[in-house]
C-alpha cells in the first residue's frame, strides 16, 4: 500500500492521523525554528548572540529532553505539545527584539526558555512516532513524519529566500521573523486537535497502549534507570553524535561562504534532501524479507559509507578557507568571496555537497529512532527513551555551539565532528546486531502500575 493510500484510509483515531498531525506540529515550529537556525546565527550578521542562544537552549533541553518523557506520560500529549510549541514563537520573535536593540539578552533566556519546551515537545512527538505504528510500519511512519516535518525547513528556506531576494543586508528582516511567529503559533494550536493516545486503534483493531496509570515517583525512578540500562549507555554516543553536525553544517559552511538569499536558497534543498533521504531509507528499515538484525545492520553500513564520503568532500571544501564574518567586516576567506546561487561556476559544488549534508541527517536520524522503535512497543518506555535520546543528544548539541561560539578553527570542527560520527558507530552495530525480530510488548507488570495519575487519567478519559 502506498502512502497516499494509507493516508486516504486513515481515520481521525488512526495512527496514522496522530503521527501526520505530529508532524505538522513539527512542520510549523521545530521546522521553522530548523530553518532560522540553517540561515547562521539566527539570521544575524554577528552569530555570537544566535550560538549562545542555542547553548542556553541545548543546556535546558538536556535536562527537560530526559525529563520529558516522564511529563507526557503525567499530563499527557495534548496541552504538553501546545504549551511547547509557543516557546518556539518567543524565540523567532526575540530575535525582531535583537533586530532594534542589538541586545542579545532577550533572545539568550528566549532559548533556554525553548529548551524546556523543545525537550518535552521531542519526547511527545517520539513516543507518538515510534509506539503507534505496528513493528513492521516503524520505518514508513518515521519516514512520513520526517517528510512533513521538514517541509517546515523547506518552507523555512523560501521565506528568507523569496523576503530578502533583493536585500543588501546581510541579516534577515522584521517580516520573515514576524512569519515564523505566525506560523509557530499556529503549529502550538494544532497540537490540541491530537487525539487522547487511548483512543488510537491500529488498523488490526489493537490498542497501541495498555492503559496504564503513573506518578510521579515511578516516572523518577523509571527515568534514573535508563541511566543504568546497558543498552541506552551503548547509545549514548549515538545521541551524542545525532545533532552535534549543525553548527559546523549551519555556522561554517552555510553561514561563512554564501550571502544571505544564498543561504535561504540552500536550505530549500537541504531540508528538502531530508525527505528523499527518510524515505529511501524506510524502504529498507520495512523490508519484512529480512530479519529486522539484517535490515538494521545494512542500514547502518549504507550510513557509515554515506556520512564517510561526504565528509571526505568537506573537508575538500574546507580546506580552501579557514572563517566567515569577522568583527572588520571582512565577510568570508574563501576564495572571490562570499558566493551567490546565481553564480553556478562557484556555487554548483558547494551547493550540492551542503545538500548531501540534509541527506545523511535524515538517514542517521531516521535509523537512530528506528534502533530507539525496535527496543520496546510499550508506549511509556518508548516515551522514556525518546525523551533520554534528545537530552543526550542536547548534550552534544550544547558543546558543538559553543565550539563556533569560541571561534574553535572550522578545521578542528569538522574533525571533531567526522571522529564522533565514527566513533558512534560501534555501540550502534552492537545494538543493533542484538536485536530481536520482534520488540517486547511491555515489560511492565501489573504490579508495577500505579493508581491514579489525576492529569493523566483525565485526558485518557476525555
Amino acid at each position: 500500500m502506498g502512502l497516499l493510500d494509507k493516508f486516504r484510509g486513515a481515520s481521525y483515531f488512526s495512527p496514522m492521523t496522530q503521527v501526520v498531525l505530529v508532524g505538522f506540529v513539527c512542520f510549523l515550529c521545530p521546522g521553522m525554528f530548523n530553518a532560522l537556525n540553517g540561515m547562521g546565527g539566527g539570521g544575524q550578521v554577528d552569530r555570537t548572540t544566535g550560538n549562545n542562544a542555542n547553548t542556553a537552549l541545548y543546556c535546558t533541553f538536556i535536562i527537560f529532553g530526559v525529563l520529558g518523557g516522564a511529563i507526557v506520560n503525567l499530563c499527557g500529549v495534548r496541552w504538553t505539545i501546545f504549551a511547547s510549541g509557543l516557546t518556539y514563537a518567543l524565540y523567532s520573535s526575540s530575535y525582531i527584539y535583537l533586530n532594534h536593540t542589538g541586545n542579545g539578552a532577550f533572545t539568550i533566556a528566549a532559548g533556554g526558555i525553548l529548551g524546556i519546551g523543545a525537550g518535552i515537545l521531542w519526547a511527545a512527538q517520539g513516543m507518538i512516532m515510534v509506539s503507534y505504528p505496528r513493528e513492521e510500519e516503524k520505518g514508513r511512519y518515521i519516514a512520513i513524519f520526517w517528510i512533513i516535518f521538514n517541509l517546515g525547513g523547506m518552507l523555512g528556506g523560501i521565506l528568507p529566500f523569496a523576503i530578502n531576494y533583493h536585500s543588501t543586508k546581510d541579516s534577515l528582516s522584521d517580516g520573515v521573523y514576524i512569519a515564523f511567529v505566525i506560523l509557530e503559533c499556529i503549529g502550538a494550536t494544532l497540537g490540541l486537535a491530537l487525539a487522547p493516545p487511548s483512543k488510537v486503534v491500529r488498523e488490526d483493531g489493537s490498542s497501541v497502549v495498555l492503559v496504564k496509570y503513573t506518578s510521579a515517583g515511578k516516572e523518577a525512578i523509571e527515568i534514573l534507570k535508563l541511566f543504568m540500562n546497558p543498552t541506552m549507555i551503548a547509545l549514548i554516543p549515538m545521541c551524542f553524535a545525532s545533532n552535534f553536525f549543525y553548527s559546523y553544517q549551519f555556522g561554517p559552511i552555510n553561514g561563512s561562504i554564501f550571502n544571505i538569499r544564498t543561504r535561504g536558497f540552500n536550505n530549500i534543498f537541504y531540508w528538502g534532501a531530508q525527505m528523499v533521504g527518510a524515505y529511501a531509507l524506510s524502504f529498507l528499515l520495512d523490508n519484512q524479507n529480512m530479519t529486522r538484525r539484517k535490515r538494521g545492520l545494512i542500514a547502518l553500513a549504507v550510513v557509515a559509507v554515506f556520512f564517510n564520503v561526504v565528509w571526505g568532500g568537506t573537508l575538500k571544501l574546507q580546506l580552501r578557507y579557514t572563517h566567515g564574518p569577522l568583527a572588520n567586516g571582512e565577510p568570508t576567506d574563501y576564495p572571490d568571496g562570499l558566493i551567490d546561487f546565481l553564480q553556478s561556476g562557484r556555487a554548483a559544488g558547494p551547493i550540492i555537497l551542503y545538500t548531501l549534508h540534509g541527506v545523511g541527517d535524515a538517514l542517521y536520524q531516521n535509523l537512530a529512532y528506528w534502533i530507539i522503535g525496535s527496543l520496546t512497543n510499550d508506549g511509556q518506555k518508548l516515551s522514556r527513551y525518546a525523551g533520554f535520546y534528545k537530552g543526550m543528544q542536547s548534550l552534544g548539541a550544547t558543546i558543538a555551539w559553543q565550539l563556533d561560539a569560541k571561534s574553535v578553527s572550522y578545521l578542528h570542527q569538522l574533525i571533531g565532528n567526522w571522529v564522533l560520527l565514527v566513533i558512534s558507530m560501534v555501540p550502534m552495530f552492537y545494538v543493533v546486531n542484538a536485536l530481536k525480530n520482534h520488540s517486547e510488548e511491555s515489560a511492565e507488570s501489573e504490579d508495577d502500575i500505579v493508581k491514579p495519575a489525576k492529569y493523566y487519567n483525565s485526558e485518557i478519559e476525555a
